[in-house]
């Protein structure tokens, strides 16, 4: 695998970890972590004066950062294949073959075995 994918997907997994962590923390009906350090934001708490608008601008921006860091994982990947690596990526449509069967070679059914007429009965 390549190296810059693997970190791409390391910043990916730890970004939607805290994507979640903030969104666990949130409460849509108003008690979650705002309103548990009083008066729903009204105090100054840790320097931040509104909770509510710290973890909505959170979320927002962690979401952000996420399409982002995967929007840029697809383009190391599709970088890091050459042209013979994979035609699939490049838009080629691929071969379809039948394994054991030779391109060109004649193609004969498979033999039915001859039906007895004392089966049917």
């Amino acid at each position: 695998m390549n190296t810059t994918f693997t970190i791409f997907l390391v910043l990916i997994i730890l970004v939607a970890l805290l994507l979640m962590l903030v969104i666990m923390v949130q409460n849509p009906k108003g008690g979650g972590l705002s309103s548990s350090f009083g008066g729903g934001g009204s105090q100054v708490v840790g320097g931040v004066k509104k909770t509510g608008d710290f973890l909505d601008k959170s979320t927002w921006t962690l979401a952000t950062i996420l399409v982002v860091l995967i929007l840029l994982s697809n383009i190391a990947v599709k970088g890091s294949f050459s042209d013979s690596d994979s035609k699939l990526l490049n838009g080629e449509p691929i071969e379809n073959t039948t394994p054991g069967v030779l391109p060109g070679a004649p193609s004969t059914p498979a033999a039915t075995p001859a039906k007895n007429p004392s089966d049917s009965l």
